[in-house]
């Protein structure tokens, strides 16, 4: 019988073994929106098998350091406006990694497959024929919410939660979106990587017909300890949000949803809202 190896043996339990990244695969693996403690007991066990972790801009630094120091680290983050990583070298690199027997981690804030790019990851990798495995995370636009108060869903409120992103391939406002029936339609919207263009897409959803003084709500670093939280309306967000220096990442809610906030906001009544438990 072959022996383990270490790193498949280093963290199994006698109430919970959990799989391990085997040579020659890729795991595509949520990392979450920042807070560790809301990594899956799978992302847990790939950071603590893989040899070598590609990881994006958003993973904390407290996910990567639940990793061994001695695992290989290949940074291979994209943040707008500034130099990035090519997606196709992104992906070739995993093909690379694999065919030399590797076990490889690919980390990706939040959920892989939530504007994360992580479908065009695996298609590379099944093109390649390379054994891969998909980790889903919890999503900014979950988690986010969560830590500001906001109720996804709601009995009072909604039957239903749309997620949109606010930049497109070519940086620019979606134009391939019925931002009139998106308006009409749904209850509650949360806009991923749309804080540039958020005056542009308030005026889009107010033309249509959407109330000027809706709450909106912006959450910026959500989940961290330096998370940050707006309240702001429709008509008011660009203003406000430029005002209070509200930077990304962050996720914007529209809908009755973020009228839910104030009793909430568990995090805000623990004082400060600077050092969450």
């Amino acid at each position: 019988m072959p022996e383990k190896h270490p790193k498949d043996m280093e963290h199994e339990t006698d109430d919970l073994a959990l799989p391990q990244i085997e040579p020659g695969w890729v795991w595509l693996v949520g990392a979450g929106p920042g807070d560790p403690g809301l990594l899956t007991l799978l992302g847990l066990a790939a950071l603590r098998s893989a040899d070598v972790i590609v990881y994006d801009a958003l993973v904390s630094d407290a996910v990567l350091a639940l990793a061994s120091p001695e695992t290989e680290r290949v940074f291979a983050g994209k943040r707008g406006g500034r130099p990035s990583a090519d997606q196709q070298d992104i992906s070739r690199k995993l093909v690379e990694l694999a065919k030399d027997g590797r076990r490889v981690l690919r980390l990706k804030g939040g959920d892989p497959c939530i504007f994360g790019r992580g479908g065009e990851e695996a298609q590379t990798l099944a093109q390649a024929s390379v054994p891969f495995r998909m980790v889903p995370g919890i999503t900014a636009g979950i988690g986010g919410l969560a830590y500001a108060g906001i109720p996804a869903t709601h009995r009072d409120t909604n039957t239903a939660i749309t997620f949109i992103t606010g930049h497109a391939s070519d940086g620019h406002v979606p134009d391939n979106l019925n931002w009139e029936a998106l308006a009409k339609s749904a209850q509650v919207l949360v806009l991923y990587m749309a804080l540039g263009h958020i005056e542009h897409i308030a005026k889009l959803l107010m033309d249509a017909g959407r109330d000027t003084d809706e709450p909106v709500c912006v959450i910026s670093n959500a989940t961290l300890a330096n998370q940050k939280v707006l309240d702001t309306t429709l008509i008011n967000a660009a203003a406000d949000i430029q005002k209070a220096v509200m930077l990304p990442p962050a996720v914007v809610v529209i809908g009755a949803n973020v009228g839910l906030r104030a009793p909430l906001d568990w995090i805000g009544a623990l004082g400060n809202g600077q050092n969450i438990p």
